[in-house]
């Protein structure tokens, strides 16, 4: 089986493409197809078919990695080091990486569907391998001996027989380009790939893969030395800020610029329905920005009926698609007929469900873009997650070639999805074009709440049927939502920023949503999704997008928690029903090290007397090539509504553990995240704006809401691939979460976020 090809349902998840042009839209191919492999994308910046692209090794035997994916906080970059320097033999810290810079790294594909390791780290050790297999050959040549007859240490390659007779690698290349080819498979994206003539190791050779090692970049962060984009100062810099309508869809018909004539050097800029300042300090663009008069067209109310009545829009929208994904190929057919009939004809009928309200990234940071537009050549900074693909996109916006545009991507707040971390550098990079000088732009807080992409509300319907011996007859699975790609998943292209469809650059259309896939058999089985029409079609403030592990909160959160109601109506404890039905051993050991960690025992009664009862749920994803089970253990206390989640168990299998430091650390955040979104966050808005702009308005997780014990159990399976350790886990948390309400209370909650107010109401 060939390594680098990935089914259909990995290729959607990691959104890996060959992109091929820009002219109607995104053009796609299917990675593995074969026109596909036949075509070759034209590759702007190092080309993936030369080592020298992916590894050089300096005069001092430092050896630089050009890794093209960026970290979005996990320590990445650790992982990414110790393969190389398994492979090479050299020691750890002689490797540096650099990430996602496109002047010295090759385009992966950024940030995206839990592939760094997974699909990043394959052509990496492909070229460390092969660089080890050439310095060996140099080696051989010099020593005069054959290359089975030499070994190597810390960089060091000596004769086994007479081990003081020895080069180094810095001596035999230091500072000099290897110029060996590799053979590209010919993607762009996260599915690239490069193959040299050398094996990489197996997993029973490394010495280092496997280690806890602890990220090098925490010290900077923590003591305030680390230089993140805000702190980006060209010579000649204006600071830029945007000025937004109150009502969404609204357009500017008149620039009152007296209105800002008391601000030294502020100016202002207007093209189609973007409106900016410039000034030559922060403080200086925000006030004119907060100053500067403007008549706005009168817009109508375009968020239909506000939050109260997204759920009956939903349900009364003509749906846009249907399991349809025009832009990779096709539309999955279904059929719910035979599962309907199922149902009618059997002993008993489950019937649910279950609401997802709309939820945002709310980075600790805003976005924030440092541009430089000087003739026809570009640099930007920036912390986004795509760097080479909204360095296409800037090019784009600006009609200049792709080569002339330089991107230094800087570490961020992160962002884990479509964020508003595209949207400064494309207004820094047109206002740059306009005032000839290069340009910051911050948004503010109010701003990247308010008109970053959302994360799609949506309805999941559930229905199964059961036979008089309580076996499953039928099982069907709905989801119908807001569009996962209202907005494309990343910013190839100006028509998928804000500035950019203010400008006149028409959205793309192209639908997805999700369906589990988890390995339940069930007889009579369906599930598919639609998708629903946007409030606003172009630039609306609840456009619709990625946001962590896309679409998987709302799927698993109808699908685990409609598990347990299947299992209570046939009288089986849930994680029994899990196990019975699962067909992968990986799930089923994966759901039974979290049961057993907790200390899971099946509830044979329920006392709802007193102010606090306590509970514990389960629920289970696949993804990404990983496996997650999450076990909680919650406290609900029925006078106030608030949930306190205090005890977490995940196991997590992710094939071969390169760092188990990076892997808890990585889950961690997913504990943090993950009761946040299923406790507390929910975009408020009414028919003419968002209104959850700051951290009162639009709640997280406090430190006070972070359990009180938390056990991590790691699956190490080096037989396996690699699989992505950043998502599989945040998807459990809001069904386990209300699993665990059940469990304590008998009532069932079908809505997240489970914000106390609610939880009060459905328990009263």
């Amino acid at each position: 089986m060939n390594d680098m090809q990935i089914n259909r349902r990995e290729f959607l998840q990691s959104q890996a493409g060959l992109v091929v042009g820009f002219s109607g839209g995104l053009t796609a191919l299917m990675a593995g197809d074969a026109a596909a492999q036949a075509a070759v994308p034209v590759v702007v910046g190092p080309h993936p078919s030369t080592l020298d692209t992916w590894l050089r090794i300096g005069k001092d035997g430092l050896v630089t990695v050009n890794f093209g994916k960026m970290d979005c906080g996990q320590g990445l970059d650790v992982a990414i080091a110790q393969f190389v320097a398994d492979e090479l033999d050299v020691a750890y810290d002689k490797v540096h990486v650099i990430m996602g810079d496109t002047r010295f790294t090759p385009n992966q594909g950024g940030g995206s569907g839990s592939t760094g390791l997974r699909m990043g780290s394959r052509p990496i050790r492909n070229a460390a391998a092969e660089a080890r297999r050439v310095l060996m050959a140099a080696g051989a040549e010099q020593l005069g001996v054959p290359a089975n007859a030499l070994g190597v240490e810390n960089g060091r390659i000596f004769v086994l027989a007479e081990p003081t007779k020895s080069v180094t690698y810095a001596a035999l290349i230091g500072g000099k380009d290897f110029s060996t080819p590799m053979k590209w498979n010919n993607a762009v994206g996260n599915a690239m790939d490069a193959v040299g003539q050398a094996k990489p190791k197996d997993p029973s050779q490394f010495k280092l893969v496997g280690q806890g090692i602890k990220r090098k970049d925490i010290a900077d962060k923590v003591s305030g030395k680390e230089h993140y984009t805000a702190h980006i100062r060209p010579d000649n810099l204006l600071h830029g800020r945007a000025v937004r309508p109150q009502v969404a869809g609204a357009m500017p018909l008149e620039v009152d610029n007296a209105s800002i004539a008391h601000i030294a050097g502020a100016r202002s800029y207007v093209k189609g329905g973007f409106v900016a300042v410039v000034a030559d300090t922060e403080w200086n663009a925000i006030r004119a920005s907060r100053a500067l008069r403007v008549k706005w067209s009168d817009a109508k109310p375009a968020l239909t009926g506000g939050e109260n009545k997204v759920f009956d829009y939903i349900r009364e929208a003509k749906p846009t698609a249907s399991n349809a994904i025009p832009a990779f190929g096709g539309k999955k057919d279904y059929n719910p007929k035979p599962t309907l009939d199922a149902l009618a004809g059997s002993a008993k009928v489950i019937e649910a469900e279950y609401e997802c309200g709309f939820q945002m990234h709310a980075r600790i940071a805003p976005s924030c873009g440092v541009v430089s537009v000087v003739g026809d050549k570009v640099e930007i900074w920036g912390d986004m997650q795509k760097p080479h693909f909204l360095r296409d996109g800037v090019a784009k916006f600006l009609g200049l070639p792709i080569e002339n545009v330089q991107l230094k991507w800087m570490h961020g707040a992160g962002s884990y999805g479509r964020s508003d971390a595209d949207e400064a550098p494309f207004e820094a990079a047109l206002l740059s074009k306009e005032f000839g000088r290069p340009v910051r732009v911050q948004w503010s807080r109010e701003e990247g709440m308010a008109w970053a992409p959302k994360a799609p509300a949506a309805i999941i319907s559930m229905k199964a049927g059961l036979d008089a011996s309580n076996n499953v007859t039928g099982w069907y699975f709905k989801a119908k939502g807001f569009n996962g790609w209202d907005v494309k998943f990343n910013a190839e292209s100006p028509e998928h920023t804000l500035v950019g469809m203010l400008t006149g650059h028409k959205k793309w259309n192209a639908y997805n949503f999700n369906v589990p896939e988890e390995s339940y058999k069930f007889a009579n089985h369906v599930h598919w999704w639609e998708t629903v029409p946007p409030y606003l079609q172009e630039a609306s403030p609840m456009r619709t997008a990625h946001l962590r592990a896309p679409q998987e909160l709302q799927t698993r959160f109808g699908q685990e928690c409609f598990i347990d109601e299947v299992a209570h109506a046939a009288g089986m404890d849930p994680v029994d029903f899990r196990i019975k039905h699962m067909q992968e051993p990986r799930e089923i050991d994966v759901v039974k090290a979290a049961a057993d960690k907790l200390g899971w025992v099946k509830r044979t009664s329920r006392n709802t007397s007193g102010k606090v009862l306590t509970g514990r749920g389960m629920s289970v994803h696949s993804g990404y090539q990983s496996y997650a089970a999450v076990a909680v253990e919650v406290e609900v206390n029925k006078e106030t509504g608030r949930i306190w989640v205090k005890k977490v168990v995940v196991a997590n299998d992710c094939g071969l553990v390169v760092n188990p430091i990076g892997v808890r650390a990585a889950l961690e955040g997913q504990i943090m995240q993950g009761i946040s979104r299923a406790l507390y966050e929910e975009v408020h808005f009414n028919e003419e704006r968002v209104t959850s702009v700051d951290w009162n308005t639009y709640r997280v997780a406090k430190l006070e809401d972070m359990p009180a014990q938390v056990d991590l159990v790691l699956l190490n399976r080096p037989d396996k691939p690699l699989g992505g350790a950043g998502e599989p886990a945040i998807v459990c948390f809001p069904s386990a979460i209300a699993n665990a309400v059940f469990d304590a209370t008998g009532v069932r909650i079908r809505r997240y976020p489970l914000v106390p107010e609610r939880v009060k109401q459905q328990l009263a």
